[in-house]
């Protein structure tokens, strides 16, 4: 006991420059037998075992709890029955042992300086960090905290989607303050290794930073972005596209750039250029949906590894609608279709806008339960609004329930923003990938209104169709913005918002669906 904490107070002691850090949550092995090696009689085997240790165990800026500069297996398990079912899980089969020519031996290295233990006294694999340019790590640590700084200067200056990037910047600046410890995450120390060192009972818990507390509690959860659509839907208005249901279209046009990006990051990852696994391509391609939220909660599922970089690139872009869009509507449509006029949207009734939600939501349970989390929410807020006897919840999800969770939310993806984590190629893929995925849902729904004037009576002014981004309301004002430039006298505005929260639902109906294959 008394080298655990000796090892304990060793780690939090020494200075932050690692080359070594923790990674995802091990999961639970298949169920295997293993003879742990004894020490020798002179020295007991927990003396052995913790004073190797020791040697090399650093503390980084507490994003990923212990690290190690030197890490040494401090034990070697004998033949493991059944090993080759090891291989299915990748921190497992990057413990397994291997011959000269690089196949698996059966045995098993493991060690407390290649991970730490959690809260549940599992495992916590380590891996190689490899930041971009090979820059050091604490080099690393003050890049970021200028690319922090600067997307506060983004929030503040410019009006880039302050409500979001303000907490992730504040957020990210905290996670790489040398030695802060907000982001150390809950671990167990002191307690009996078993299960060939893969497993911790009986220890003590020592609870993580704070930053670390609100991101288990809300991100690992994938509760904020529930909460989030509460609400959006609070604040969303059906009716525009409940009076033209053709709006539909569109909003699922939009989609393609999600499926574009997937493509993408697969091809990346087929050509050795970023490594990329199907997981991290879904969550990197519902980037192109425009929907914060959404990819957050998505990719907490799939590739929690990556939500600092994808958080940062959905928002950024998202506030980037008034300078992406307007070149690519120009470009993909002439003078004479941004002049086309639309009619007024007919009066919706109440109970169309009190029906609508509780439609959607069966259909949802129906044929795709995946994506219920997100549209029940979505539906719950809206129907609060529409109904008018739940005022004061509709009013509550609108104002106080999403200024809470917002602060949460961007803290929480901010504290991911650590130097380890985000001055990697992967990161430059992943912000590449989402522009290119943002243009081909702007292109793909301007094209999708273009077929419809082939076959529809009635003709659709193709800039509409860019709204399907479900960038709500921002990317329905842009297309109203440009048709104005074209044609003074018409509004496009109402017409737009049809497509646009259409794009809210085809977002959110994509990462079920992806959820429902990878998850």
């Amino acid at each position: 006991m008394k080298n655990i904490l000796f090892l304990a107070c060793a780690a939090l002691l020494a200075p932050a420059l690692p080359s070594f850090a923790q990674d995802a949550e091990l999961v639970e092995p298949p169920p295997a037998t293993v003879t742990e090696k004894t020490a020798p009689a002179e020295a007991p085997a927990e003396d052995s075992l913790f004073r190797k240790a020791v040697d090399g165990m650093v503390a980084d800026s507490g994003i990923n709890g212990f690290i190690t500069k030197n890490p040494k297996p401090w034990v070697t398990g004998d033949k493991v029955e059944g090993w080759e079912t090891l291989l299915a899980d990748e921190h497992l089969a990057r413990m397994l042992e291997r011959d000269k020519d690089g196949n698996p031996t059966g045995r098993l290295s493991y060690g407390v300086e290649q991970g730490y233990y959690d809260a549940n006294g599992k495992f916590v694999a380590g891996h190689d960090v490899r930041m971009l340019f090979g820059i050091p790590y604490g080099v690393g640590q003050l890049v970021m905290i200028v690319v922090c700084v600067f997307l506060i200067y983004l929030a503040f200056v410019k009006g880039f989607e302050p409500l979001l990037l303000f907490p992730i910047g504040m957020g990210g600046l905290l996670a790489n303050v040398p030695l802060a410890g907000v982001t150390t995450p809950t671990i167990m120390t002191g307690g009996m290794i078993v299960n060939g060192g893969l497993t911790m009972v009986g220890g003590t818990v020592t609870a993580g930073g704070f930053l670390s507390c609100i991101f288990q509690a809300g991100i690992d959860t994938g509760l904020f972005p529930i909460l989030i659509f509460f609400g959006v839907g609070a604040m969303t208005d059906f009716g525009p596209l409940i009076a033209n249901p053709k709006m539909l279209l569109l909003g699922g046009a939009a989609q393609l750039g999600i499926f574009t990006a997937l493509l993408g990051a697969v091809a990346l990852s087929e050509l050795e250029l970023v490594p990329f696994t199907l997981r991290d391509a879904a969550s990197i391609g519902i980037i192109g949906g425009a929907d914060g939220p959404t990819s957050i909660w998505l990719t907490t599922k799939l590739a929690p590894d990556l939500i600092g970089p994808i958080a940062v690139a959905a928002y950024s872009y998202m506030a980037l609608v008034p300078v992406i869009q307007p070149p690519l509507m120009k470009l993909c449509t002439t003078e004479a279709e941004r002049k086309i006029r639309m009619k007024q949207l007919r009066p919706v009734k109440k109970i169309e806008k009190v029906v609508f939600p509780l439609i959607v939501v069966i259909l949802c349970g129906l044929l795709l339960p995946s994506a219920v989390p997100l549209m029940g929410a979505l539906m719950f807020g809206n129907i609060a609004k529409e109904s008018g006897v739940v005022d004061r919840l509709s009013d509550t999800m609108q104002n106080a329930l999403i200024n809470i969770v917002t602060i949460m939310l961007g803290i929480a993806v901010g504290s991911k923003l650590a130097a380890e984590k985000f001055v990697t190629g992967q990161t430059a893929g992943i912000m590449i990938l989402g522009v290119i995925a943002f243009a081909v849902g702007t292109i793909g729904g301007l094209f999708m209104a273009k077929l419809m004037n082939l076959f529809c009576k009635e003709k659709v002014n193709p800039l509409i169709g860019s709204a399907g981004v479900s960038a709500v309301p921002m990317a329905a004002r842009v297309a109203n913005k440009v048709g104005l430039e074209a044609d003074p006298s018409n509004f496009l505005l109402m017409n737009a918002m049809g497509p646009n929260v259409a794009g809210v639902i085809g977002s959110a109906v994509a990462a079920g669906i992806l959820y429902r294959m990878l998850g």
